[in-house]
C-alpha cells in the first residue's frame, strides 16, 4: 500500500478523536499556551498535555518557547481549510440536517 495513504490515515486517526480535534480548533486561529488550552475547551491539564503529546508526534501541532511558555499552533495552518471543507461536505450530504453538527468554523472555539 501506498506510504502517503498510511500516513494521511494516521492523520485522519488522530484528528477522529473529539478532544483533539477541539485543541486543533482552538489554536487554529493563534498560537496558546497549554492554559489557554484549558480555559478554552474545559478540559484538565493532563487531558490536554496527553492529546497535545498525540498530535505532535503525528506532526500537526509545533510548539515554540517564549521565556517560561510553550506556545502550541498549528504545522499547516491550512489544515483547517481542509477541516472546514469536510465538515461542509458532510453537512450538505447529508438529508437529515438536524443530526450534523454545524460547520467547523462557525463553533465558539
Amino acid at each position: 500500500m501506498d506510504r502517503g495513504i498510511e500516513k494521511l490515515a494516521r492523520v485522519f486517526k488522530v484528528l477522529g478523536d473529539y478532544n483533539r480535534l477541539g485543541i486543533v480548533m482552538v489554536i487554529s486561529k493563534a498560537s496558546r499556551t497549554v492554559t489557554d488550552i484549558i480555559n478554552t475547551t474545559g478540559m484538565s491539564q493532563t487531558l490536554v498535555s496527553f492529546h497535545l503529546r498525540a498530535l505532535r508526534k503525528a506532526k500537526i501541532v509545533t510548539t515554540r518557547r517564549e521565556g517560561p511558555f510553550i506556545y502550541y499552533s498549528l504545522v499547516n495552518p491550512s489544515l483547517m481549510d481542509i477541516i472546514d471543507e469536510l465538515s461542509h461536505a458532510i453537512s450538505n450530504s447529508d438529508p437529515d440536517k438536524e443530526n450534523v453538527p454545524e460547520t467547523v468554523s462557525s463553533r465558539g472555539w
